[in-house]
């Protein structure tokens, strides 16, 4: 289902029973897997990458150089940079064009959760099951099912798949299993 309000381009690959709701623009070259909710305001842009039953709320900014797995929460107003060098200009005053930019990419993997206005920024790989904090700045890769919060963000912790705390024997009580913790995979 694709709201009215939203733009997507036809060049576009939206996978099936995606939601696509008000004011949301998908750019040429955008792969959007089955069962994935776009919420209100969500810009995607060229070539970017979602996996399937991907959530993502409303007034998030995908840019150009993210991919996104399968199963990941995306909060309100996060942000995905992917210029580690951003300027207008470059330095005899002319205009920047996307010739003068480098894409650096940005990977999710499956099942991490990022909570509202965390900013991801370029070169950033967050590991599976991982949860970013509300408001966090990630400046570097986030191991598997770790919990960061701040700026920048800082291990906190760990967590199960289900999202509960992991104790200090990487055991979740609610689950009743044992995860391995660690470095996100290449």
């Amino acid at each position: 289902m694709i709201q009215a309000t939203a733009q997507v381009h036809p060049k576009a690959k939206i996978g099936e029973k995606v939601m696509i709701w008000n004011w949301v623009q998908v750019r040429e070259d955008a792969e959007i897997g089955e069962g994935t909710i776009v919420s209100k305001g969500v810009y995607i842009d060229f070539g970017v990458k979602i996996g399937r039953n991907v959530k993502i709320q409303n007034n998030v900014s995908v840019y150009h150089g993210v991919t996104i797995e399968d199963g990941v929460f995306v909060g309100p107003h996060v942000c995905f940079t992917n210029d580690k060098r951003p300027r207008a200009i470059n330095p005899d005053g002319s205009l920047k064009s996307a010739a003068d930019w480098e894409v650096t990419p940005i990977l999710i993997r499956a099942g991490a959760s990022l909570g509202a206005n965390s900013t991801i920024l370029p070169g950033v790989t967050v590991g599976r099951f991982a949860m970013v904090g509300s408001g966090a700045v990630v400046t570097r890769d986030v191991p598997d099912y770790a919990v960061v919060v701040g700026n920048p963000a800082r291990r906190l912790g760990w967590v199960c798949e289900c999202g509960d705390k992991l104790d200090e024997k990487n055991h979740c009580v609610r689950c009743n299993k044992t995860v391995a913790v660690g470095k996100p995979e290449a």
